[in-house]
């Protein structure tokens, strides 16, 4: 009786040590993702470029579609997710540490820029003394509208200014007296029809229909603004995030940008290929 319960208990044992070696490889061969992007130019950016290429390299993609920013992060901390492409960097940052969760980039992609746009004006040299600009009234997407204004030459910031955090109080001089407008981001495409300019975010554009190329500027984005590929830390040295890095890095992933992104301001690493 007491040998037939030892081997019960051997063959038991083995069992639940086979399964958490299969667990273990069966995590580093996954072939059937979840990808989550937000509703519009990303999650078509995800079906269009990236899920084609994936699955030619033998992967199953399913693309699951997001209308607000806080659960791609939270379902892929939750293991419901194996990917999300939809935010910057500061966000992830920011977002993982007060959620207390680990998030790392796999790659950054090409991303929809802000614009000035105008009713009024049909180019930067057309602007006039006093013209009022909205401008989104959050700090990190004013700090883009001023970085863009001054790269226009309408202003000009402080240069010992953190160009990431500059605010009005920065402008040393604003030589044709612009008035700010601070406005929530969602309503910059509809202030479009109301004041004389509007620095509106690319991805609020799109959804309001928007074409990139009219706008009478288009911002030099830093590569802490575009959007990237992100997984959970723990799966950051995956084979499945190698390959949709190479995914990313790939000629065929260039080209549909060019053909269906137009507008779309591309990554340092990609500019320098």
């Amino acid at each position: 009786m007491k040998k037939w319960i030892y081997v019960s208990l051997l063959i038991l044992t083995i069992g639940v040590l086979g399964a958490c070696g299969n667990s273990g490889a069966s995590s580093e061969d996954k072939k059937e993702l979840v990808i989550g992007a937000t509703s519009g130019p990303y999650s078509d950016m995800v079906t269009k470029a990236i899920k084609p290429l994936m699955e030619e390299k033998g992967y199953t993609i399913e693309v699951k579609e997001f209308s607000d920013y806080i659960q791609p992060n939270i379902a892929l901390s939750q293991g419901d997710l194996d990917a999300n492409l939809f935010q910057h960097k500061i966000y992830m940052e920011t977002f993982a540490k007060e959620h207390n969760i680990d998030l790392s980039q796999v790659i950054i992609v090409p991303t929809a820029p802000m614009g000035i746009y105008s009713k009024k004006f049909s180019s930067i040299e057309e602007i006039k003394e006093g013209s009022q600009i909205a401008i989104p009234n959050d700090p990190t997407n004013a700090a883009r509208a001023f970085q863009i204004l001054e790269d226009a030459k309408l202003i000009t910031l402080n240069p010992e200014a953190n160009p990431l955090t500059v605010s009005e109080k920065d402008i040393q001089d604003n030589k044709l007296n612009l008035q700010f407008e601070p406005i929530e981001a969602a309503q910059l495409p509809r202030a479009v029809e109301s004041v004389d300019l509007s620095a509106v975010p690319g991805n609020y554009a799109l959804a309001a229909g928007m074409d990139l190329l009219k706008a009478i500027q288009l911002e030099d984005m830093p590569d802490d603004y575009r959007n990237r590929v992100v997984v959970d830390t723990k799966n950051e040295d995956s084979t499945f995030a190698k390959e949709l890095k190479a995914v990313v890095e790939s000629k065929e992933f260039e080209k549909v940008i060019d053909d269906e992104f137009k507008g779309f301001g591309k990554p340092k690493w990609m500019k320098e290929k």
